[in-house]
């Protein structure tokens, strides 16, 4: 039976409420090439005695529903929070044909320059993560400190026919983290969480799909595309910044071996924290655990052990 009311639109309307009693505001900031993103930003900003921090949202819904639990927080600790829908997610697109995540982080990039942040820190979890390390990349003076969240930026497109992954090649990643099917988004909600929802009702499931999941799906299956694609662990660069690996110890999407690898990459540059009894939706499942690590480390406090230990 179809739903008369659609659950996932009012749960959309309440994340962007969340937002802006955050104090924040909805703008779409346009870039030269035609592209179009779609930015959360504080309503009085305050650079010279708050901390900019940028939040990157991962595959799934927009930002609003990813990060929504981490704003008071943030901002009571003292951050301008920053945070943006990635290009074909929420309310950002483009005419680019550039599907790469360097294309992404010029794209945030070009909209930090355009509402003027100079020097920034930065949070992105899983897809976001990939594009976080490239800003950090490319902004070397401008990123202070970096947080990656379950981001498999040391995978390559090798891992996949090995068998470290449960998909095997980047049609069968799209399949699940673009999910068209009810079947599909069951099997990614059963994957990323430790504790899924005993129940999942078909109507809300295909109301979800419809609102969330079908608009830009060849887009987001060409930025999986782009990706994987002949991407190769020797060529990541390292990046400079003091950065913060946070990572579900039973993440069956970016399975821990990633994080070690980044870990040994980085080398002392960088600090693991393996959060128990979470999966590759960290972020969801223990965003307590999570954003007291993330000022912990921005704030240069000591480190904090809950449900977690350092590597």
């Amino acid at each position: 039976m179809a739903c008369c009311v659609s659950i996932t639109a009012f749960c959309d309307r309440y994340y962007s409420a969340v937002f802006a009693s955050a104090g924040l505001r909805s703008s779409a900031v346009a870039l030269a090439d035609g592209t179009s993103v779609h930015l959360w930003s504080p309503i009085s900003p305050d650079p010279s005695t708050r901390r900019s921090l940028v939040l990157i949202h991962g595959f799934g819904a927009s930002a609003t529903w990813q990060w929504a639990p981490y704003l008071r927080s943030l901002i009571r600790a003292g951050f301008d929070l920053y945070v943006p829908d990635l290009i074909f997610f929420g309310g950002s697109f483009s005419p680019s044909p550039d599907r790469s995540d360097y294309f992404q982080a010029r794209s945030v990039i070009g909209v930090l320059d355009s509402v003027g942040v100079t020097r920034f820190g930065l949070v992105g979890v899983s897809y976001g993560g990939f594009v976080s390390y490239r800003i950090a990349e490319l902004c070397k003076e401008r990123v202070e400190r970096t947080v990656l969240i379950c981001a498999g930026v040391c995978l390559e497109d090798t891992d996949l026919a090995s068998g470290l992954f449960v998909v095997s090649d980047v049609s069968q990643a799209a399949e699940l983290l673009v999910p068209q099917r009810p079947k599909k988004l069951r099997e990614l909600v059963k994957l990323t969480f430790v504790r899924p929802p005993r129940v999942m009702p078909s109507c809300f499931i295909q109301d979800y799909i419809q609102i969330m999941c079908t608009d830009f799906a060849q887009e987001k299956g060409e930025l999986l595309e782009a990706l994987i694609t002949n991407r190769k662990f020797s060529d990541l660069p390292k990046i400079t910044q003091p950065t913060l690996i946070l990572w579900g110890e039973q993440d069956k999407v970016f399975p821990l071996e990633l994080a070690l690898r980044l870990k040994r990459h980085l080398e002392e540059n960088s600090q693991l924290v393996i959060i128990k009894e979470a999966g590759h939706a960290v972020n969801l499942e223990k965003p307590k655990d999570i954003c007291k690590h993330i000022k912990a480390f921005f704030l240069e406090s000591s480190s904090i052990h809950t449900n977690g230990h350092s590597v």
